[in-house]
Parts: C-alpha cells; sequence; structure tokens
C-alpha cells in the first residue's frame, strides 16, 4: 500500500509513542497530505519537548509560564533561550511559527511547508534521541573494549 512504501524514515531510537506518531505522518507527506504531515510532525515536537520543562513545583529552575508550556511555538522559543535546546537549529524552528498552525487551523500548507516542518522535526529528534544514544552505545562499546584487555 502507499503506507508501506512511505519514504521518509524516522531518526533512530525515538520512544515508542513519538515513533507512532512519526510513523503516521511520514505516510501522508508521501500521498501529498500536506497539512496532515505537519500536523503529525507538530505532535512529534510537542511530545518531544514537553519533558523538556522543568517541574512546575522546582522553585531552583527558570520556569515558563502557562502559554509557553501550553502553546509548542513558545515553549520553543522559551527552550532555546535557556538554551534546554541546541541553538544550532533554532533558525529552522521558524516554521513552527510560520506553518505548523496554518496545517491544522488553515489548511494552506505546500510541500516547501511540509519539508520544512520534516526538516525541523528530523533535527530536533536526532539531536534529543539519536545523538544522545548514538554516543552512550559508543561509550559502552569503549568500555567493553577496555575491560577485554
Amino acid at each position: 500500500t502507499l503506507r508501506d512504501n512511505a519514504t521518509i524514515k524516522p531518526p533512530d531510537y525515538l520512544p515508542d509513542h513519538i515513533l507512532r506518531t512519526f510513523n503516521e505522518g511520514a505516510p501522508c507527506f508521501s500521498i501529498d497530505c500536506y497539512n496532515a504531515t505537519a500536523a503529525m510532525f507538530r505532535l512529534c515536537l510537542d511530545l518531544g519537548t514537553r519533558p523538556l520543562l522543568p517541574e512546575e513545583s522546582d522553585t531552583t529552575q527558570p520556569q515558563p509560564n502557562s502559554r509557553q508550556r501550553r502553546d509548542l511555538g513558545l515553549r520553543l522559543r522559551w527552550l532555546f533561550e535557556q538554551r534546554l535546546l541546541p541553538l544550532e537549529i533554532e533558525h529552522l524552528a521558524e516554521c513552527i511559527r510560520e506553518d505548523a498552525n496554518d496545517g491544522a487551523h488553515v489548511g494552506n500548507l505546500s510541500k516547501n511547508d511540509a519539508e520544512d516542518v520534516l526538516d525541523f522535526t528530523t533535527a530536533l529528534l536526532e539531536r534529543l534521541y539519536t545523538l544522545p544514544k548514538r554516543l552512550s552505545l559508543a561509550e559502552e562499546r569503549r568500555t567493553q573494549r577496555r575491560s577485554a584487555e
């Protein structure tokens, strides 16, 4: 089926709930459903960034306001300001403020808009999940090599 032929591969080592969401958005892109694509990838971003927020009861850390906790675009801006997200990908986040809400509320996204959301989603998920896991696995292999000597 078209779903089986989706060509967008998710980043490695995603948590199951984010992987399922990514895999729901990927076939949407391959069949030109760009609004649905953006909505699903936006959900991936929402699921991936909520855990980065400090607990509301933690008075030792800066706290986002209630709108920043709730609104993905505001949350991303706050997370970048607090250096909780890598600044190298901050410029890619513009697509979320510009396009992601339009996909859900206006329904006018183009292929280019959906590709922008896909690029940012992939970059963020790789930084949050793929790279740390690869580094952890490399450290485990290093430790195993050193213990075998």
